[in-house]
């Protein structure tokens, strides 16, 4: 059952992409860590850091793309399951830090320290274990996808006003974690990270490693994706995205179809944003702002919706740019980033992925009608001879 399902994601660009990620993900860390600095080739570790961040990013797009991609859920709330997966696993860090923190408490993290807590808040038994902490990864944001869902979907809420529900709760999540006495480091949030699993997050070697981690995250996400939508419950998915009264009519229970998938997607986010806390080094409550789900969606559209590899390449073209204008021209990466979603929905409407796929496939059904042309034409021309 397992090796089929596998199977059935297997399509030819995913084998492609998945490819080019654990190549990626084996060269890059050689090149920082085996080759000379005064090398051509050598890739400095703050790159790789930076680079590790696309790909958590592309992450996040993926998480998205299932949802809106397939099942026409417009999240504008994926940020906050980012940022939930993110806290988990900066809690496991900040649980390593011990004693050596600026108030040497062996216990609490220092900023409990500074507003006088007495004891270690209840819902933080736990995380000084990494399993535990990466089990919370997965089940804080997917419980979270799963309560909303089940009130949201089961009310048969849709489009906009769905949209603006996922947008109010990632912004009330953020207005919460803000808060000195929920616990999270407030306004600061969580950082002066010392050590995963023992090793320094500093290190090169464990900043090669996160980013090794990071691409095969990334392409076990992508395979699971894509056995998902290439499965018969795809296509069902799909069904719902473009005509769910249909659907509904058929007999399927359409709100545990989108339920499972925005749970799955949760999770997939929150993974994501445990991967990314270590290599940026801090974790706040601004992660949490609707921007930042927004950002996604551009990604998401700018790659190509629907596509799966495309919201990969959106993600990572999107945040490149971004690392350029905001050192070049950091006044005007706003408008840049408008700019382009504004040209890719007027001229490129299914994104670049999206975009290349339509005129490949048009070019085949071209191509497939001249060769049924020409066989029809090879046989009438003997028959008139005769």
């Amino acid at each position: 059952m397992i090796t089929g399902f596998i199977l059935r994601a297997l399509e030819g660009k995913i084998i492609v992409a998945i490819g080019v990620l654990l190549a990626v993900a084996v060269l890059v860390p050689v090149l920082n860590l085996l080759v000379p600095p005064d090398s051509a080739f050598h890739i400095p570790t703050y790159v790789v850091s930076l680079m590790g961040k696309y790909l958590c990013y592309a992450i996040l797009a993926l998480a998205l793309d299932l949802v809106w991609g397939y099942c026409g859920i417009l999240s504008l709330g994926h940020g906050a399951f980012f940022a939930l997966g993110g806290y988990a696993m900066g809690m496991y860090l900040m649980r390593q830090i011990g004693s050596r923190g600026v108030y040497g408490n062996p216990v609490l993290p220092d900023f409990m320290v500074f507003l006088n807590w007495n004891e270690l808040p209840w819902f933080w038994y736990g995380f000084d274990m990494f399993p535990f902490a990466m089990l919370m990864v997965l089940v804080v944001p997917g419980l979270l996808a799963f309560l909303f869902g089940w009130f949201a979907f089961r009310s048969r809420v849709n489009g906009v006003y769905l949209s603006i529900i996922t947008q109010a709760m990632t912004y009330a999540l953020m207005l919460a974690f803000f808060r000195n006495d929920m616990g999270f480091g407030g306004n600061n949030g969580l950082t002066d990270y010392k050590d995963i699993l023992g090793f320094s997050v500093q290190a090169d070697g464990t900043r090669a490693v996160l980013f090794a981690l990071s691409a095969l995250m990334l392409s076990l996400c992508l395979l699971i994706a894509s056995a998902i939508v290439r499965s018969k419950f795809g296509k069902v998915l799909v069904g719902v995205r473009d005509a769910e009264s249909r659907v509904r009519f058929l007999g399927f229970r359409v709100e545990n179809i989108k339920l499972f998938t925005f749970v799955v997607s949760a999770m997939m986010a929150g993974i994501a944003g445990a991967l990314f806390v270590p290599q940026v080094g801090i974790i706040n409550p601004g992660e949490f702002a609707p921007a930042n789900s927004i950002e996604v969606v551009v990604w998401t559209a700018v790659g190509g919706r629907g596509t799966l590899i495309g919201p990969i390449i959106g993600a990572i073209l999107v945040n490149a740019g971004k690392s350029f204008f905001t050192g070049a021209f950091p006044e005007f990466w706003l408008y840049a980033l408008g700019g382009l979603f504004i040209a890719v929905t007027l001229f490129l409407p299914k994104g670049i992925v999206g975009t290349i796929q339509h005129g490949w496939n048009g070019r085949k059904a071209m191509k497939a009608a001249a060769d049924r042309e020409k066989g029809r034409d090879d046989t009438v021309l003997p028959q008139a001879a005769e």
